[in-house]
């Protein structure tokens, strides 16, 4: 299928932006949302100046409404709704200030809502249509100093799973969600921070392009879920078969790996307004010493517990 109507919320940077080119790549008719009017432009440039640039809070309903009455104004229609939008606060729970834990939940459970009711509302008239939500191996599993984004990842990869039961009736409807692992995006120099060391993508990384790629993937072919990370599948068996094992080293090996030497104050970051994004920051901060038994413990950890997976895979399908 060609040239299709594309809305991509969150389509200013990060996955969002990759997604916005592998589209504009296709022939597609993008309309691109986000908060701020000048990273939305440049990436409007950057994919030929022919998509639609919409500025939209997803954590407001009406301005979310009013995309989806702007992209159906334009060209008649809504093909694939692709929602990454999202903001960060690291920091110990205790930490974070109330007023941000909540404006993150807001973004990144509520915000996604939003788009699912605009976008489910358009599709049923159309009696076809895709949603893409972006959820996060954090949705699958927990890790410290990330509460504000595991809270409502966890709620999203709920819904999504409703969506997709409600959608049955429908079968040319179809609700996606994508799972990416460990990116190097702005996100991480755009977040709020109360960690004391500016977050960054802990290894093995992917390129916001993988995930982008991923996403025109999914319009392509729909399927309930799609994960993308090297390590994705054994941090979720870790999790899953050896809790103590995980709980008992994913402290350390954030504070090693998920965070980076480079200092920062207490900040809100881009929690309640948009913000100049900064590429090829984070992933390049040094990293605090870890030592060679922790990763030897967490390798094996890792390797027993996805041996056990597969192993119970095998006997409930067997």
């Amino acid at each position: 299928m060609t040239s299709r109507v594309v809305v991509l919320t969150g389509g200013s940077s990060g996955i969002g932006r990759a997604a916005a080119h592998a589209f504009a790549a296709r022939g597609d008719k993008i309309v691109l949302a986000a908060r701020g009017l000048a990273d939305l432009e440049k990436v409007a440039a950057e994919c030929g100046g022919q998509a639609l640039v919409v500025p939209t809070d997803v954590t407001d309903r009406a301005q979310v409404d009013e995309l989806a009455e702007a992209a159906v104004d334009a060209f008649g229609r809504i093909d694939v709704w692709a929602d990454t939008a999202a903001v960060v606060a690291y920091g110990r729970f205790e930490d974070i200030p109330p007023d941000v834990f909540d404006k993150v939940v807001t973004a990144d459970l509520l915000g996604p809502a939003n788009v699912a009711r605009a976008a489910l509302r358009v599709f049923r008239k159309q009696g076809r249509g895709t949603l893409i939500l972006s959820s996060s191996l954090l949705g699958h599993v927990t890790v410290p100093y990330m509460s504000t984004y595991v809270t409502p990842k966890w709620g999203l990869r709920a819904l999504t799973r409703i969506l997709q039961q409600e959608t049955r009736d429908a079968p040319d409807i179809h609700v996606c969600q994508l799972v990416p692992g460990s990116v190097d995006t702005p996100i991480y120099t755009s977040s709020g921070n109360y960690a004391g060391f500016v977050g960054r993508p802990p290894p093995p990384v992917d390129t916001a392009e993988r995930m982008g790629d991923a996403i025109v993937s999914l319009a392509d072919r729909p399927r309930r879920s799609r994960s993308v990370g090297l390590a994705n599948e054994f941090v979720e068996a870790g999790y899953s078969f050896m809790p103590p094992v995980y709980d008992a080293l994913v402290g350390p090996l954030m504070r090693s790996f998920g965070l980076s030497r480079r200092r920062t104050g207490p900040d809100k970051g881009n929690v309640f307004a948009s913000k100049p994004r900064v590429y090829g920051g984070p992933a390049r901060y040094g990293r605090a010493p870890v030592s060679a038994a922790a990763l030897a413990a967490l390798t094996g950890a890792a390797a027993l517990a996805l041996t056990g997976r597969r192993r119970l895979k095998r006997r409930t399908t067997a």
